[in-house]
């Protein structure tokens, strides 16, 4: 199927999708949030994919923010619409069953670091730029930015970074915490989609199990978190992969998940 603003590859299990407006550094439009929306939905309802991989084509940028001109002249409703938008599409990423990898090969300022942080983790080239830049020009983060970034990075970091607007190169966001792993920019793709590889070899129910432990469980204070834990510990072993993990093990086989 052919995107306006986005080109997508699946294969081996793995869904790759790129922004594709390099002309814009990837930015975040009305339009491209909207279809950005209708394609994570396109691609949760896909049980091929098991795994998505998440970047921007042209080689600067990830998603360098909003697309500025369409900010011109909003007001207050415009902005909460615009906001909501954001939020939503982010919200649905973040909750997907299905593992979501950023692979951040460039700019990913404003929304751009906001999409990554709604993914379960973050692997940047070294010439990969994050920042929350809202405040220089008069607003704040509006797609989750002051809520995730926090979270991810510690409170008191992440208001040095949003009350400055200052970018950071990609040594000093895995400093922070805020990325998982640096690697050279021609072979980003390559060590990504290669832990993508090793994640679709698992059990995939194990995997969304898994996610859905630590999404819901982040929130909780420890006791319930286990509690949440033990219940969906439990339900893995109604699966048939759970069965089969544990024979290949006895048996020191390889296991054929379904």
């Amino acid at each position: 199927m052919d995107y306006e603003n986005f080109l997508l590859e699946i294969g081996d299990h793995i869904a790759t999708l790129l922004f594709n407006r390099p002309e814009s550094l990837n930015s975040l439009s009305k339009d491209v949030l909207a279809e950005f929306g209708k394609i994570l939905e396109e691609l949760d309802a896909n049980d091929e994919v098991k795994v998505i991989i998440l970047t921007g084509a042209g080689g600067k940028a990830f998603v360098a923010g909003a697309d500025i001109r369409e900010l011109e002249g909003m007001n207050s409703s415009d902005a909460n619409a615009y906001s909501s938008l954001g939020q939503e599409c982010l919200l649905f990423l973040e909750k997907m069953e299905k593992p979501v990898i950023a692979a951040v090969n460039g700019f990913a300022l404003g929304g751009g670091t906001e999409i990554a942080l709604a993914c379960d983790f973050i692997f940047a080239s070294e010439k990969a730029k994050f920042g929350q830049p809202e405040v220089l020009l008069g607003v704040i983060p509006g797609f989750g930015g002051t809520q995730r970034l926090p979270k991810a990075i510690g409170i008191r970091m992440a208001r040095e970074l949003i009350y400055s607007g200052e970018r950071i190169d990609a040594g000093r966001a895995m400093e922070i915490g805020l990325v998982n792993k640096i690697v050279p920019s021609e072979t980003l793709m390559a060590e990504t989609k290669k832990v993508a590889g090793i994640i679709v070899k698992n059990s995939f129910s194990a995997v969304k199990a898994s996610k859905n432990a630590i999404n819901n469980g982040f929130e909780m204070d420890i006791w319930r978190g286990c509690e949440l834990e033990k219940k969906i510990f439990a339900l893995t072993f109604d699966n048939a992969d759970a069965q089969e993990g544990v024979s290949a093990f006895l048996e020191k086989r390889s296991p054929r998940f379904e």
